[in-house]
């Protein structure tokens, strides 16, 4: 039978479910409203749907490498507690998920919500999705991923620090395959993702910083010389240079001092490793994830919680 809108709006009010689950499950029940909200229960989906809107900040940066490291990624999954991020469901979950994005590449998560799961193409990823939170308990939510494939000689490598706190993600290019497999050039690619997790740089080389970025942080600086009634000669000549200097030291990773010998800089140890190979060794580029960044997260004021129960 046909399923009405107003049908679909009159379900959807009462479970609090999406429009396309509220419509399926009509017709599933052929436009029983009452058959439709069971069926939705049976399936998990009124639950996942209210769970949904809580904020989920906890989780995991997972990370996944091909064996032949051509190809890698690292995804977010977030969780509303630490307690559910360490249960084997949630890990199950996220395996699944990384197993998937590495097997059916997707472009985006819009992409990704929209297909259909590799390991049971019944379902969608989306449905995969609201189908763990029904039976984690807890709003689950897959919310971004970076995936890496070498064209050429080079590999993928990442890592993962504090179990999931930061992940990282690199592509390295070399003139020689043969390298990649050596254990110096494999402890080389953890070293560097290492330092990026631990000083997040915005960008591999000076070269890659835009522009526009160089000429704000240069008027900035200019700006505050002037208004400590510096000389212009000396704002131009040895002020500029040397904080813009800085700013590539900071900003830059193969700028940065390397974090487990700082006399050195990260590009000197990539070139010490390099010629140890006998190779030619480039880092292309990267990607750093640190857990729940961006993500607001709600601040239970528990005194307050507490008299507005007892109505004070």
């Amino acid at each position: 039978m046909a399923i009405t809108a107003q049908q679909v709006k009159e379900l959807r009010e009462l479970t609090d479910c999406g429009i396309m689950d509220c419509k399926r499950a009509l017709t599933e029940a052929d436009g029983d409203i009452e058959k439709a909200k069971a069926w939705l229960r049976e399936k998990g989906m009124a639950k996942a749907e209210k769970k949904a809107s809580r904020v989920a900040a906890e989780g995991t940066v997972a990370d996944l490498i091909s064996a032949d490291s051509k190809s890698g990624l690292i995804v977010e999954v977030n969780i509303e507690t630490d307690f559910a991020a360490n249960t084997p469901k949630f890990k199950s979950f996220v395996s699944e998920v990384a197993n998937h994005i590495m097997a059916k590449k997707p472009a985006d998560v819009d992409a990704l919500f929209a297909q259909n799961l590799a390991s049971d193409e019944s379902k969608t990823v989306l449905d995969f999705q609201k189908e763990a939170i029904a039976d984690i308990g807890e709003n689950t939510s897959i919310r971004r991923f970076s995936l890496y494939e070498v064209n050429g000689m080079g590999s993928v490598a990442s890592y993962i620090h504090a179990g999931g706190k930061v992940g990282v993600l690199v592509e390295i290019a070399v003139d020689n395959d043969d390298v990649i497999n050596n254990p110096t050039y494999k402890q080389m690619a953890r070293d560097i993702g290492m330092q990026i997790a631990a000083s997040n740089p915005s960008w591999v080389a000076e070269s890659d910083v835009p522009a526009e970025e160089i000429d704000k942080e240069v008027a900035i600086i200019t700006n505050k010389a002037i208004a400590e009634g510096k000389p212009e000669q000396i704002i131009s000549t040895r002020i500029v240079p040397g904080q813009i200097k800085n700013f590539y030291k900071i900003n830059c990773l193969l700028n940065q001092e390397y974090v487990k010998d700082d006399s050195m800089t990260v590009e000197q140890y990539v070139a010490s490793v390099a010629k140890e190979l006998g190779c030619e060794i480039s880092i292309v580029r990267f990607t750093r994830f640190g857990l729940g960044e961006g993500i607001e997260k709600k601040a239970d004021d528990f005194a307050a919680e507490v008299m507005a129960q007892a109505g004070l």
